[in-house]
């Protein structure tokens, strides 16, 4: 039993940031923040055969999927519940990662959880039987890892997004929108277009999600943040501004944050 994570070897390196098996024993029933990022996640529950996320609201209002779904990137907060995190597997994707391993639109997935059923039949319920079937936690990854290089030998990206991808993560040196497009060569309609296909959302909302992700990072180990620092090293105008968005992506404001975070950066006990 334990955590597992790892970086698969080339061509998957190229689209997926990591690959991980949870198996450990079941916790008392718990609600847990997970904070958004900017990439796709590929999620498969091992103990049982569906995954559940909550809505914000004091109802709590269960939604119910199939135990293996992908989505995402999302650019809000949602909640789940630790009964679940018994036996999961999952790939956290770089982004532009799924579109470049499957084609699908990341606007699509952004908007829901589809089910892998749904995309790939019988071979999805086979994999999901493969993985039950086998003990060691490195073997699973293993198979996962060639399920997928089955999938697409090559991924395809478009050179030019992905150069606009890794510019605007680098907080706070973020580059302006408007001159990545103009240095792509494609018009204004057509970068948009190609970026919100690849990545989910517009450059804005990635830009603003790239630098909410710096605060999170800089705080989460830090015993007492400074957030105004924070909000400075961030790139934010002022610690209201850094504030305001990070409410509107955390769902939770950045005191909350701090006196609720755990060991996990993207998890956060409720």
């Amino acid at each position: 039993m334990g955590f597992l994570r790892i970086v698969p070897a080339p061509p998957l390196a190229a689209i997926i940031e990591a690959m991980w098996d949870w198996d450990m024993p079941a916790d008392a029933f718990r609600y847990e923040r997970i904070l958004p990022g900017p990439g796709a996640g590929l999620i498969i529950n091992l103990l049982e055969d569906e995954t559940r996320v909550y809505q914000d609201d004091a109802q709590r209002h269960c939604i119910r999927a199939s135990g293996s779904v992908i989505g995402g990137p999302y650019r809000h907060s949602w909640i789940i519940d630790s009964a679940e995190q018994v036996r999961v597997m999952g790939v956290n994707f770089r982004p532009g990662g799924v579109h470049a391993l499957l084609g699908i639109g990341a606007e699509e997935l952004g908007l829901r959880d589809i089910d892998l059923v749904d995309l790939f039949g019988a071979d999805a319920r086979r994999l999901r039987q493969r993985l039950l079937e086998t003990a060691c936690p490195r073997q699973r990854l293993a198979r996962l890892g060639q399920w997928l290089r089955t999938l697409c030998e090559e991924p395809s990206w478009d050179a030019t997004i992905l150069h606009a991808v890794a510019a605007l993560a680098r907080v706070p040196d973020v580059p302006g929108i408007g001159a990545l497009q103009r240095q792509s060569g494609y018009s204004a309609h057509r970068f948009g277009l190609l970026f919100r296909r690849h990545v989910g959302m517009t450059a804005k909302q990635y830009a603003r999600l790239m630098r909410f992700r710096a605060v999170v990072s800089m705080a989460h180990g830090a015993g007492q943040p400074d957030w105004a620092q924070i909000a400075l090293d961030g790139g934010y105008c002022d610690q209201a501004h850094m504030s305001h968005e990070f409410r509107r992506f955390a769902g939770m404001s950045p005191s909350e944050f701090t006196a609720r975070r755990g060991p996990y950066l993207n998890h956060v006990p409720l």
